[in-house]
């Protein structure tokens, strides 16, 4: 599945460990293009994390992003690409090679069963939720889409104060595999504003409604999540740790984690039914003609303060 014009996936996410401190590291390696992480690299990002379960070095896991900012979602045009491509989703799915066709273009199935798989921690998109040791994401800049997920399904979020989080999708097609999970955490309110404006939340808005919990300066941000993830890490032995992430998976459950990304799923599988005002912007014809123009364009509709581009914002026009 790796394309010859991407990045294979050790390139993407990066992964190191400190069996003295048991602090493991995983970093998304793709500033160029807001550490966008391809098919392959979500799958890699899982069996990190799968690993990172069971490694006995292991009892804390820091999530952080190289350069300016956490990250603005997955791979798109690649996502686009396969959906023309049977044999690049079978190999997403895990799958490839094993004399199976993929449903046709047409069938409901088509678009269903990578949905379906989304809701899946194999995938790479909640492999947080199953996770059995603790999680730190250090959020700056873009924590937008794929990687709002990870903020959402961590266990501690330290954000820099000029972070921006959202899910472009809000504005551009309607849904977000996390959206049980994100009115959990942000609650109904303030989430409902967010997926009917479109807008991104700031970090001191995202701290209010307690889906962050400590904001500080740029330059302070690795040092305080260093803090947290050696306080973590010291606190109690990795058996309690274990435990304690049990109980906080069956309260998950209880509020339907798990049943909320099944339904969000289902609900973005129907996306190729809903019928579009005449202004709306399309995702399949905002690429044909170009996505950032389209981006950028679409952008330039809404208030400053609720455009998704940083260089946008700071427009007044």
């Amino acid at each position: 599945m790796v394309d010859a014009q991407r990045p294979a996936p050790e390139e993407i996410i990066l992964y190191a460990k400190d069996a003295e401190t048991k602090i493991a590291t995983i970093t998304f390696n793709r500033p160029e293009f807001l550490n966008a992480p391809t098919a392959a690299a979500r799958l890699r990002y899982a069996d990190l994390l799968r690993g990172v379960t069971v490694d006995d070095d292991v009892k804390v896991v820091v999530i952080r992003g190289v350069g300016d900012d956490f990250g603005s979602g997955a791979d798109l045009p690649e996502f686009m690409e396969g959906q023309d491509s049977p044999e690049f989703r079978l190999a997403e799915l895990r799958l490839e090679n094993q004399g199976i066709r993929y449903p046709p273009k047409g069938s409901f199935r088509h678009g269903a069963t990578i949905s379906a798989w989304y809701a899946n921690s194999q995938a790479g998109n909640r492999p947080l939720q199953e996770l059995k040791k603790i999680s730190i994401v250090e959020a700056k800049g873009y924590c937008y889409g794929w990687h709002f997920y990870q903020a959402a399904d961590a266990d501690l979020v330290i954000s820099s104060d000029d972070a921006l989080f959202g899910h472009p999708s809000f504005r551009y097609y309607g849904w977000g595999p996390r959206m049980w999970t994100w009115i959990q955490t942000m609650g109904l309110r303030k989430f409902q504003e967010m997926v009917f404006t479109g807008r991104p939340f700031t970090a001191d808005e995202m701290y209010q409604c307690n889906f962050v919990n400590k904001v500080v300066p740029r330059d302070q941000l690795e040092a305080e999540v260093q803090k947290y993830a050696l306080a973590c890490a010291r606190n109690r032995p990795t058996d309690t740790v274990f435990m304690q992430k049990v109980f906080f998976e069956v309260v998950k459950q209880y509020q339907g984690e798990y049943m909320g990304s099944l339904l969000s799923a289902f609900f973005e599988s129907m996306g190729g039914h809903i019928h579009h005002d005449v202004d709306d912007l399309e995702m399949g014809e905002a690429i044909d003609r170009g996505l950032n123009d389209a981006v950028k364009d679409n952008d330039s509709k809404f208030p400053p303060e609720f455009r998704l581009s940083k260089s946008s914002r700071k427009k007044n026009g």
